[in-house]
């Protein structure tokens, strides 16, 4: 079995640290040709795990050829890229391969999910068919072998359970599922929530509105997954509420941090000017706001961060007015 993880960051690496622990032959490709070095000759990534000692059968290179031969082509990169990076890899495969995406967002120009972009890019005679690798986990924990347990899930399930069979180990459990679009848009939309639970602990609340917040944003989730072919069940599992718990209340997530930058400061204008990460949340708020107008789906979290981020509302009025809704049952 080979495996070729393109991109070179903290999950590619989180999850080739899983592989050639069980002994599968894995490499890293990346375009960083220092970090490249770091992971092939150093057996670190100094970028993203100072000091953290990776397998050292961890393979790395700059040479895309090396996906020649690959038996699964897992994908860690920011959604932007998928696209761009299917195509630039398709030519070099010599066999179908199962493509394994990691990312959570929409595709930046048609906001399409990320498993319909992959078959979209790759020939189908290059494509035996695309699992998504998902769930609550950080690589800043899985590189250093903490349990975690995720989700493979895939419209082919024999595929689904080869990328669980691979995976799992003694700290890295995976499950499988099918539901493609409830898995792939719960991981999603939670990166924007996780963005307004990064917001209101910047602004200085506390657990009783991370509570809240969580358990009126997965209503918000399943409100918004059903209207677009998710099952309802699924929002309740690992890709999620387990993802959404995670995202939401973990000082390793992005979208958390850069809410908290935000709401710290009361204006989103700082991420804007300062901030150079990939952030998912961000975009997603952007594209869950229109897709909910479209449906005429009520979204008052999402709508709030929307317009926080992109209509310069201050946080705290955000706050205050999803406080002053109008009374409801639960």
């Amino acid at each position: 079995m080979k495996v070729t993880i393109i991109g070179s960051g903290s999950w590619g690496t989180g999850l080739a640290q899983v592989l050639a622990d069980n002994n599968v032959d894995v490499t890293i490709w990346g375009i960083d040709e220092s970090q490249i070095d770091d992971i092939a000759n150093n057996h670190l990534n100094s970028t993203f795990f100072p000091g953290v000692k990776l397998n050292p059968a961890i393979k790395a290179t700059t040479d895309l050829a090396t996906v020649t031969g690959s038996d699964i082509v897992l994908l860690s990169v920011p959604t932007i890229a998928i696209q761009s990076v299917c195509e630039q890899v398709a030519p070099y495969l010599d066999k179908k391969a199962i493509f394994v995406n990691t990312s959570k967002g929409f595709h930046p120009d048609t906001n399409a999910r990320m498993s319909d972009v992959i078959r979209a890019s790759v020939p189908a005679d290059k494509l035996s068919s695309v699992v998504s690798l998902i769930g609550p986990s950080h690589a800043e924990e899985v590189v250093e072998r903490l349990l975690t347990t995720i989700t493979a899930v895939s419209q082919n399930e024999e595929d689904a359970k080869t990328i669980q069979r691979v995976f799992s180990n003694d700290y890295f459990r995976v499950y499988t599922g099918n539901d493609e679009i409830g898995a792939e848009l719960g991981v999603a939309l939670k990166n924007a929530i996780a963005v307004a639970s990064g917001i209101l602990a910047g602004i200085g609340y506390g657990d009783n509105t991370r509570a809240a917040l969580i358990t009126r944003g997965i209503a918000e989730v399943m409100r918004f997954g059903s209207a677009y072919g998710g099952k309802k069940e699924t929002f309740m599992g690992l890709t999620g509420i387990g993802d959404l718990i995670v995202t939401a209340t973990s000082r390793h997530s992005r979208n958390f941090q850069a809410g908290y930058e935000i709401g710290k400061a009361n204006d989103a204008q700082i991420y804007w000017d300062t901030n150079k990460k990939t952030v998912e949340g961000v975009r997603t708020a952007k594209v869950v706001h229109e897709l909910a107008k479209a449906k005429n789906i009520d979204m008052p979290i999402i709508e709030e961060v929307y317009k926080v981020l992109y209509e310069g509302k201050e946080p705290k009025q955000s706050a205050k007015d999803l406080m002053l809704r109008e009374l409801k049952s639960e």
